[in-house]
């Protein structure tokens, strides 16, 4: 896939879908730079699998620990992975605001309030953000890049109203397109993957085995999406053989959502 030797910086990273990311990347030979926020045990453990996988490729990565939602902590993580590697050629924001993905459980409309939207927007954009305008003076000195943002198969069909959850994907993915209208002349690509339901995670863990087996008679391929599901279609975004896109949103949820 062309990764050998590329710098990835993974927001989010120590468990679930972030560490199977990290740990894709690591087996194609790329470094990898594992943001966390506290989980000190989980993030050792996944930078482990990371050099285990990537032993004969020449893969490599660490750990770095960092609040995504302090432009302050990302500016001080962004330098340390240059002066550590030399500069960061792809980024993949995975990180955001923990959320129970529970149907039963949700909190309706008429129970929200505007603080719950904006502790999920600061969670999805706001994060995305800091890294982003972290990263891109490095990306623009380089004229190249590419930006992946893991958003929600929600913000195409709202099979579940997680309201503020959804609206902040929903608002991720404007801001990757935005991005990426204006990144394009200078040779950033910016593109989205949208995942279903991910079992298991720590979000997904507490969901009804009832729930989620309507989901999957629901779903042409008949099963929920894997952490390493997602990895897949994050590489080829982040490799050059999607070179020519940019902007654009895949879905990875087995067929639910079609468009």
């Amino acid at each position: 896939m062309g990764l050998r030797g590329k710098v990835v910086l993974v927001t989010g990273g120590s468990r679930g879908i972030g560490a199977a990311i990290a740990l894709a990347f690591a087996r194609e030979g790329a470094t990898v730079a594992i943001n966390y926020l506290s989980n000190d045990e989980a993030a050792a453990s996944t930078v482990d699998a990371c050099l285990a996988a990537g032993k004969d490729s020449g893969g490599d990565a660490w750990a770095v620990k960092a609040d995504v939602g302090s432009p302050d902590a990302v500016q001080s993580m962004v330098d340390g992975i240059v002066r550590e590697a030399g500069g960061i050629d792809i980024v993949v924001n995975n990180a955001f605001r923990p959320y129970a993905f529970d149907p039963e459980r949700r909190s309706r409309f008429d129970d929200l309030q505007w603080a719950d939207y904006q502790a999920q927007f600061d969670g999805a954009v706001g994060a995305s953000f800091n890294v982003c305008r972290a990263v891109l003076p490095l990306m623009r000195q380089r004229a190249r890049g590419s930006i992946v943002n893991i958003v929600s198969n929600l913000v195409e069909q709202p099979v579940v109203a997680y309201h503020d959850y959804t609206t902040s994907k929903g608002a991720l993915l404007a801001f990757s397109r935005n991005l990426a209208s204006e990144l394009g002349p200078v040779g950033i690509r910016v593109n989205c993957v949208a995942p279903g339901l991910v079992y298991p995670t720590q979000g997904t863990q507490g969901s009804k085995e009832s729930f989620r087996e309507s989901l999957m008679a629901a779903t042409p391929l008949r099963r929920l999406a894997r952490p390493e599901d997602v990895a897949g279609p994050v590489l080829f975004l982040a490799s050059e053989l999607s070179g020519f896109m940019t902007g654009q949103l895949l879905l990875v949820d087995g067929g639910l959502v079609m468009r």
